[in-house]
């Protein structure tokens, strides 16, 4: 019996053997398992080129802040013939959007098309997720390029659609915006850069920075902006120039018609006194 038994316990042993080594895997199927690992790994690199980089700052906002400066602030400075720093923060350079924003073509009213791959939209909202999803590399959202930061100081909500409900006034975030308000009239408009940026500079605080305040009632914008040409008004114009000839035709043909009416009556009584009695 004693044969039999270390048989046995040899063929055991050798049986157990390759679960003992540390190279060997406990898996009976090794290949399938390092298949399907390299497989899941290739799917994660696939994917990676695809998610769509992250951005911290309110297009929405940015396009407003960047209106207020077109509409309040550029006309003054042309008028100056005034160069901005392309350090102060309301130069068009330092507005991240600015570029997506200049290849937005509006064919209509219900027509939008992207000047970059030229495909179209039937609002402005569905072209900005695409800029978001398509061209999000074009981007540089370096230090200091999102604009909607700079609307506590520009005023942004005064103009944008969804307005944010009246609320009482805070003195401490209206000191927070006068301060950030002012800091830009310095940088972007230096007392010491001459007169034309010494008028700039005392231009944007009554115009942006004074009305940061919880008592006085000073209104933004006190100086106005760049005027709008209405549509209106000019088509009423060219209909006013269309129709007005047409008027004095009427006028001189309803006259001539009148005087040839009276001619004709002093012609007939004249022939009815000629007559023997």
């Amino acid at each position: 019996m004693g044969r039999p038994l270390s048989t046995a316990i040899a063929f055991l042993l050798i049986f157990l053997s390759p679960m003992e080594g540390g190279g060997a895997s406990s898996s009976p199927f090794p290949q399938t398992d390092q298949a399907l690992r390299e497989s899941v790994g290739a799917r994660t690199l696939m994917q990676e080129p695809y998610h769509s980089h992250e951005v911290h700052c309110s297009r929405e906002r940015s396009r407003a802040a960047w209106e207020i400066i077109e509409e309040y602030l550029t006309p003054f400075v042309e008028k100056e013939q005034y160069q901005i720093s392309s350090k102060c923060r309301l130069h068009p350079d330092n507005d991240m959007f600015r570029e997506q924003e200049q290849h937005k073509i509006h064919a209509d009213v219900n027509h939008w098309k992207c000047g970059f791959c030229k495909k179209s939209f039937h609002a402005e909202k569905y072209l900005d997720q695409h800029f978001d999803n398509r061209h999000s590399n074009l981007l540089n959202d370096s230090h200091s390029r999102c604009l909607a930061d700079l609307c506590g100081a520009l005023h942004c909500d005064n103009i944008m659609a969804s307005k944010i409900p009246k609320t009482k006034c805070n003195p401490a975030a209206a000191a927070k915006n006068r301060h950030l308000c002012e800091s830009l009239a310095d940088n972007c408009f230096p007392i010491n850069g001459g007169v034309s940026s010494s008028r700039l500079h005392d231009l944007f605080l009554h115009q942006f920075c004074d009305s940061h305040t919880c008592t006085g009632g000073r209104k933004p914008f006190s100086r106005g902006g760049r005027k709008k040409i209405n549509v209106y008004y000019i088509a009423i114009c060219i209909l006013i120039v269309m129709f007005l000839p047409l008027f004095y035709l009427f006028v001189y043909l309803n006259q001539r018609q009148m005087k040839g009416i009276q001619d004709l009556k002093r012609i007939s009584k004249t022939s009815h006194k000629k007559k023997p009695t």
